[in-house]
């Protein structure tokens, strides 16, 4: 049995949603079935959203001990929410692999794709999360 994590959006106002947010579902998906094959159809972000996720997956035990190295204190991973570490997890491997995007832009469009996951409280903890390790990751800018 299958179970898959989708929003109800309204197709007018969300005609193009962030590929942050599709990011999310699909790591959720490939989490909670680990056997499913992840598929990735024809979408103008494919490479963009399939990197990511293929990324975050392959390298989650590296993108953990950057966690743990730098935000020891202010997180516990074994004790937070699973969609939020997905999106911390998401982030941390953009900021360490996708020079191409600012830190900024990375923070700010994981903050809006966290509002169809999280609550106003957990998305003001993500904020000042990844706000840190962005600074500890990306110091040059």
């Amino acid at each position: 049995m299958q179970f898959c994590l989708f929003l109800i959006m309204d197709p007018k106002r969300f005609k193009n949603p962030s590929p942050r947010i599709k990011i999310v579902q699909k790591i959720y998906n490939s989490l909670l079935n680990p056997d499913a094959e992840l598929e990735f159809p024809k979408n103008q972000f494919k490479k963009f959203i399939k990197d990511v996720v293929l990324g975050t997956l392959e390298r989650s035990d590296l993108i953990e001990e950057t966690i743990k190295q730098n935000l020891k204190n202010d997180i516990d991973l074994k004790k937070t929410d699973k969609l939020l570490k997905i999106i911390l997890f998401a982030a941390v491997f953009e900021l360490l692999f996708k020079h191409n995007n600012p830190k900024k832009v990375i923070i700010n469009e994981y903050l809006l794709a966290s509002e169809y996951f999280l609550e106003k409280v957990q998305i003001g903890y993500l904020n000042a999360i990844l706000d840190k390790i962005a600074q500890v990751i990306r110091k040059d800018e």
